[in-house]
């Protein structure tokens, strides 16, 4: 799965059930013999916390001990992240992940952990891309119609980020790197507040995640420019990528994992992944993420390894480039 997602349906668990029944460490009737704790590093009702409690009644479920939620938000995800990191590796405390864990490495000058050493990847949940949107009177119809008009205007126009660091701010910076074009960030704390200005005409433009902006794409409020994904969206597939549209390669998912402390025994991470395997192809859960705005992904533990290596050295390279330093 280098530098892309793949769809759920290329995977599928066998692979990860032998890993477990062959790996060292215990065997799959030996864990859990106790309660699990999952750290979720932000507050509840957005859909990290989502997907956490979801796949917790499902592990639930299936392996026949608690697997219980705990929020731990604060500090960028750093405060619940670190906390995972720190865990003993006994399969008993778990943590959700995303694309923060890989740009917090490369905005901070020193973390309390090592997002490459100190995680076991356990699988990859879900994803969401961002959409490129302008408010519906917008005289912007195209992304080339948007790229030619920061050209022409260096400086001028201007975007709306939910803070430095966030995914669509750097998803920006990435593009502005790939298109040649400067624009001016405008900040804000979290995504409402920048839904209601480019509605509201404040700002010119910004990249956000599909369940923020999707709702106002079909009502006509806004006008999607281009979407951020490998391939087109199938909540709204008339939208081209950013790739087809003249920047091959260009590729951004927000991203939803789980992993466990780094040194967790093979068996454990295997048989957990075999469980959220099937887990994600159960009704409910499909249910629930599209009505979120999100696709199922899933996979095994190499190929969320392998995805996430490729996310580490992209997001270094945009971050480095850039000269992005958190606030």
């Amino acid at each position: 799965m280098p530098g892309t997602l793949r769809t759920l349906g290329t995977w599928l668990s066998a692979a990860a059930l032998g890993a477990a029944l062959l790996s060292g460490g215990p065997a799959r009737a030996d864990y859990p013999e106790k309660a699990v704790r999952i750290i979720v590093p932000y507050t509840p009702g957005g859909f990290n916390d989502t997907m956490a409690r979801l796949f917790a009644k499902h592990l639930q479920d299936s392996m026949g001990q608690p697997f219980i939620v705990e929020n731990k938000p604060g500090a960028g995800t750093v405060i619940g992240t670190e906390a995972g990191a720190r865990a003993a590796p006994d399969g008993y405390t778990l943590v959700i992940v995303g694309f923060p864990l890989v740009a917090n490495q490369y905005l901070y000058g020193k973390l309390p952990y090592d997002a490459r050493k100190d995680f076991a990847p356990i699988i990859v949940g879900a994803q969401t891309p961002n959409f490129l949107v302008v408010k519906a009177s917008s005289p912007i119809q195209s992304l080339p119609e948007f790229v030619s008009r920061a050209k022409a205007q260096p400086g001028k126009l201007n975007y709306a980020t939910a803070g430095t660091g966030t995914s669509n701010h750097l998803t920006m910076a990435y593009f502005q790197e790939e298109a040649g074009i400067q624009l001016v960030q405008v900040p804000y704390k979290g995504s409402a507040p920048m839904v209601t200005d480019l509605l509201g005409g404040q700002v010119d433009t910004m990249f956000d995640n599909t369940p923020n902006v999707l709702p106002h794409i079909k009502a006509g409020k806004m006008r999607a420019l281009a979407v951020t994904g490998a391939k087109r969206s199938p909540l709204a597939p008339d939208i081209p990528t950013v790739a087809e549209q003249g920047y091959p390669g260009f590729a951004v998912s927000v991203w939803y994992g789980l992993a466990a402390p780094a040194g967790t025994p093979p068996a454990i991470v295997a048989s957990l992944n075999a469980a959220l395997n099937k887990a994600l192809q159960t009704p409910e859960v499909q249910r629930v993420f599209a009505q979120q705005g999100v696709e199922p992904v899933g996979g095994s533990v190499e190929d969320f390894r392998r995805f996430f290596d490729a996310q580490m050295d992209k997001w270094a390279a945009v971050i480095r480039k850039a000269d992005i330093k958190a606030d």
